[in-house]
């Protein structure tokens, strides 16, 4: 059966330059490593995807409404529907006084803060430097190839999934929940209590756990010590 709006999914996706054939993003490590893009710090693996409600590009959205869960799917983005088309009138020429002024010094390439918006240098001559206002990938036409790993239908594995988006570097194996008499305890490692601000990220979880579960009245949270024998 198709997946609908609503559906949790966990997604493994590759985004591709159409024209460069220049992977820009991806899920996997290995096609992070091979395109040269890899991150140490980046956690890869497949994505948690809330049908209708993750943000989408609208070709992806629509090709996985009419995929199912172990499906692979490829589809073109054109530029309107992904970074926008490239406009002329956000490239401006701006003095280089403007940037010593705030002890800046500019260089070609650099993506820096003027007048509240993000631009990239794209020259600098005679005291003038030119801004791109521009998206850097904007005017590309992305592939976009992807699979649905896995559909995710019990409130259990979508309260673990929800919960990486907080905790992303906790491996999923050792987070557990459980849904009893309206009780949804979930059980973390107790090194999430070394985390910074931990007690207001759990009440963040806690609020959009309850929002998006009628079954769950309560949220109890359960960390485990591991005991060397």
């Amino acid at each position: 059966m198709p997946l609908a709006k609503g559906d949790y999914i966990l997604l493994d996706y590759t985004v591709v330059v159409k024209d460069e054939n220049k992977v820009v993003e991806t899920t996997q490590e290995s096609v992070a490593k091979e395109a040269g893009i890899y991150k140490p710090e980046e956690i890869y693996g497949p994505r948690l995807v809330i049908l209708g409600e993750t943000p989408l590009w609208e070709p992806v959205e629509a090709a996985l409404l009419k995929a199912d869960e172990g499906q692979d799917f490829e589809v073109e983005v054109p530029p309107e529907k992904a970074y926008g088309v490239r406009d002329p009138g956000k490239v401006k020429v701006v003095s280089i006084r403007d940037f010593h002024r705030h002890g800046i010094v500019p260089s070609v390439g650099d993506v820096v803060d003027f007048e509240g918006q993000r631009a990239r240098v794209v020259s600098i001559s005679g005291g003038r430097v030119v801004l791109d206002f521009n998206h850097p990938l904007a005017g590309k036409t992305f592939i976009v190839r992807g699979r649905v790993a896995k559909k995710l239908t019990s409130v259990e594995e979508k309260a673990v999934a929800l919960l990486r988006l907080y905790l992303p570097r906790v491996p999923e194996e050792k987070m557990k929940a459980s849904l009893e008499g309206g009780v949804l305890a979930v059980s973390l490692p107790a090194e999430v209590l070394l985390y910074e601000r931990i007690g207001g990220v759990l009440l963040q979880y806690a609020s959009e756990v309850s929002a998006k579960f009628s079954d769950v009245k309560k949220v109890r949270f359960i960390e485990e010590v591991e005991l060397k024998s």
